[in-house]
């Protein structure tokens, strides 16, 4: 892995053309900015965001039939069949 600045980025022509992945920071306030992933590990990375975003939707999907299982269902309502 590769660390660089954001100027780094700006001044580099084949910046882009690497198969590395590259660290990104702030060089005046030495704060991690994130990472460029290049072409070559596209389908990988993509994969792996696709897993983090199935992940956070499972967790919010528990939270709520969660909720809905404290909620008492009262006379006159219909249940969403949700357990």
């Amino acid at each position: 892995m590769i660390e660089a600045t954001m100027a780094d980025l700006r001044k580099s022509i084949d910046f882009f053309s690497t198969d590395e992945i590259i660290h990104v920071v702030n060089g005046r306030k030495k704060e991690e900015v994130g990472f460029f992933v290049p072409k070559t590990f596209k389908e990988e990375f993509k994969k792996f965001v696709e897993s983090v975003e199935k992940k956070k939707k499972m967790q919010l999907l528990k939270r709520v039939a969660e909720a809905q299982l404290k909620d008492n269902i009262g006379d006159g309502a219909v249940s969403d069949g949700i357990l």
